[in-house]
């Protein structure tokens, strides 16, 4: 879930943190949440549910404290064809020191890169990511530093390199 943010997010969060936080803590031992986080300029949030229906995706936005109070404002939600799970459920950091970075892009090879998203896993590179339709990429990678992350993409041979894009990511949850 690709999510926008009010201008003053900061400010319209703080309030509503520890509600937001508790929520997010049962909607992941229920099994719903595999991790979330906002962009370090706080206006974009990403967070990856499992949601079974397209029903679940509108209660799962705005049930939250955050869109009930207006720190978020909009979502894109998107789903995964192909989905490498993450193997641990990382502990809370609200320090933004858990800094990952996202990447985005075409796939040229769509079962070659699900392979090699599962490689970057267990060589502990990769938290979590996979495909959407039409061998788009979303991976979440285990690096502060966005050349790296599109190395460890690119170098593979199975992504158009020069359509893969990166930004950086505070991995909370």
């Amino acid at each position: 879930m690709a999510i926008t943010t009010a201008e003053d997010y900061v400010a319209k969060r703080e309030p509503h943190r520890r509600a937001h936080l508790e929520r997010l803590h049962g909607l992941r031992a229920a099994g719903i949440l595999i991790g979330g986080g906002p962009a370090p300029d706080g206006r974009r949030v990403d967070i990856f549910y499992r949601l079974q229906q397209p029903a679940q995706v509108t209660p799962a936005v705005e049930e939250d404290p955050y869109f009930l109070a207006g720190a978020w404002t909009g979502y894109t939600p998107s789903s995964f064809t192909h989905f490498v799970e993450p193997w641990e459920q990382v502990p809370l950091v609200l320090d933004g020191s858990r800094v990952a970075t996202i990447v985005e892009g075409p796939a040229a090879d769509e079962d070659m890169a699900q392979f090699a998203l599962i490689e970057a896993r267990g060589a502990g590179r990769l938290a979590f990511g996979g495909l959407f339709e039409g061998a788009r990429t979303l991976a979440v990678l285990k690096t502060p530093r966005a050349d790296e992350a599109l190395a460890w993409l690119g170098d593979t041979g199975f992504w158009k390199r020069d359509a893969l894009a990166a930004r950086p990511w505070l991995h909370v949850l």
